[in-house]
């Protein structure tokens, strides 16, 4: 692992899994999501990991429109780092998850190294009430899809918008197979390092939410990649912050925000993604580490900059 002095905040405001219904603090329409990542990067986060929904119903939205509706406004409000869901969600092609990110060129996108049951289905039982007619059928029917990335989609990421616009990746790993995909790719010279390795736990169908599973795949990833990665975890649901903690100890980073949980404690919503960056960043200065800056993270990562972006 490259290790680094500082702790590499990334912040997910909104995603595709929770919907409106969950809790009244998700952002979903475009002012929210800028308004909830300024203040996250205000709190600390040095990477902004976002989404697109849409205005109407809340539903996620792969258009570049619906990313234009914020993406100016957060560069304008601040210097924090974009990176831009390539993951989408499990209902939408390959080229809709990738309209985005070709219309924003950002410096940062995700990358899910392999296809996965993604099952959230269970997040259906703790609401009482649907606001919107495609929240049920979409959480519940979330038990019978794949989300869905095969070599040849991973491929055509890599070349379609890493090679063409220099973007660079979030490598997330749901397993420990995916660091093997990874290393394959690393091998064919399709991606050049360091690498950014975002271990993702407590997904229904991916690995679980296990201290030890962090340390394997921490152990693992050092085998092939030794220090040409640069790493960083999280847990959904209520491992986020125990999850996140662990992986600074290790020397890593690490990401929070209502795309990965709703909640700040036992039983109790989360007001802002802000307000986990605010807790994080506690723990890691407890620690002794301190929280990097956007421009070291741009430095760890070697990042194109904010200028050579398009929007």
């Amino acid at each position: 692992m490259r290790k680094h002095s500082k702790v590499v905040i990334t912040c997910a405001p909104t995603g595709s899994i929770h919907t409106p219904s969950m809790s009244p603090h998700l952002p979903v329409t475009a002012d929210r999501i800028a308004e909830a990542a300024i203040e996250a990067a205000e709190a600390g986060a040095a990477i902004l990991h976002l989404h697109a929904r849409n205005e109407a119903d809340g539903s996620p939205s792969p258009r570049a429109e619906d990313f234009m509706r914020f993406l100016p406004r957060i560069k304008q409000a601040t210097d924090a780092v974009i990176n831009i869901s390539t993951g989408g969600s499990a209902t939408m092609s390959l080229d809709d998850r990738l309209e985005g990110a070709k219309a924003a060129q950002p410096e940062v996108c995700s990358l899910n190294m392999g296809p996965l049951i993604f099952d959230f289905s269970g997040a259906a039982k703790r609401v009482e009430q649907w606001r919107h007619a495609w929240e049920q059928p979409y959480v519940e029917g979330s038990r019978g899809r794949i989300m869905y990335n095969d070599n040849a989609y991973i491929e055509r990421i890599m070349l379609e918008v890493g090679r063409a616009f220099g973007t660079r990746f979030e490598f997330e790993c749901y397993d420990i197979g995916h660091l093997y995909t990874l290393a394959h790719f690393a091998d064919r010279g399709l991606i050049d390092p360091p690498f950014l390795i975002q271990g993702v736990f407590g997904i229904l169908g991916g690995i679980g939410a296990d201290p030890r599973n962090l340390a394997h795949m921490v152990t693992i990833a050092d085998g092939l990649f030794g220090e040409d990665y640069v790493f960083s975890a999280f847990a959904a649901g209520r491992h986020q912050l125990a999850f996140c903690t662990q992986s600074a100890l290790l020397g890593g980073n690490c990401r929070v925000g209502l795309e990965d949980s709703l909640f700040i404690g036992k039983g109790e919503l989360a007001t802002s993604s802000a307000e986990q960056v605010a807790k994080i960043r506690t723990v890691i200065e407890a620690l002794g580490r301190e929280v990097a800056t956007p421009a070291e993270a741009r430095d760890l990562l070697k990042l194109k900059g904010g200028d050579a972006v398009r929007f």
